[in-house]
């Protein structure tokens, strides 16, 4: 059975710019915390897997340490990542998270015709059920996110993990991601990826990838933009099943 997992973050919606990092200001605001990301400066940060291990990443600053002085570093991150998850969450709910176009239309079609679809993320689970549902509706596909593995992306354990309780072959599964660390991830797993890219990611290095595309795309939409081709899809104005299946056969 052909089964198609997707990444969240920049693959259901465009999380990270609208999404992420306006939750992660408005946290170290709360908090009183000395610091703000800009545009450039989270897109550094999205190299590092997971929201806890961002912040955490804040402490390599010594003036950020000491402002924060002597307290229990390890539930700080928690009360933190908590509150950003909630203000995320609020974002989303606030309809300020735009779903990424062919989304709704390529998961229902790919249910519609018995496939196996899952969301595999390593962001906090509320989050990337809050952006599922936002994205495609009320929705019984599983998820697998959060600390449900011990490594983030790049390691592939989120997809081994997917791939083990779901009992998926390998051959028949396509994953959907947006960056480097997320295509790593699945390759590491032994899966065949494709890429969707975003402004953060358009300019990261795709060569294991199957499919680079800008994004799914949707009728009426201008036509999609293929940046690399390594498989036997041919695709037109936008992605369909046909060519997410290609994706899966050896080039012709």
């Amino acid at each position: 059975m052909t089964a198609l997992i997707f990444d969240c973050d920049g693959v259901l919606a465009d999380t990270e710019r609208h999404g992420h990092l306006p939750a992660f200001n408005a946290t170290f605001e709360r908090f009183g915390l000395p610091v703000r990301w800009t545009e450039q400066e989270y897109g550094e940060k999205l190299k590092i897997g997971g929201g806890k291990e961002r912040m955490a990443s804040l402490f390599a600053d010594p003036a950020f340490a000491a402002a924060v002085g002597d307290a229990d570093r390890t539930e700080l991150l928690l009360t933190w990542h908590k509150a950003k998850t909630a203000a995320f969450k609020q974002l989303v709910a606030d309809g300020r998270v735009p779903p990424r176009p062919g989304i709704a239309r390529i998961v229902h079609a790919a249910l519609d015709a018995g496939w196996t679809v899952a969301v595999a993320s390593t962001s906090a689970e509320e989050s990337v059920r809050a952006v599922l549902e936002t994205a495609v509706g009320p929705t019984t596909i599983p998820v697998f996110a959060g600390d449900v593995v011990p490594a983030k992306k790049p390691d592939p354990a989120i997809y081994a993990l997917t791939v083990e309780r779901l009992g998926l072959d390998r051959a028949d599964t396509l994953v959907v991601e947006d960056s480097r660390n997320g295509l790593l991830a699945a390759t590491g797993a032994g899966l065949r990826c494709l890429v969707t890219v975003n402004d953060y990611t358009r300019d990261e290095n795709f060569d294991e990838a199957v499919l680079v595309v800008s994004e799914l795309g949707d009728p009426g939409r201008p036509p999609i933009e293929v940046l690399a081709n390594r498989g036997a899809a041919r695709p037109g104005d936008y992605l369909t099943l046909d060519d997410l299946r290609a994706c899966l056969e050896e080039p012709r």
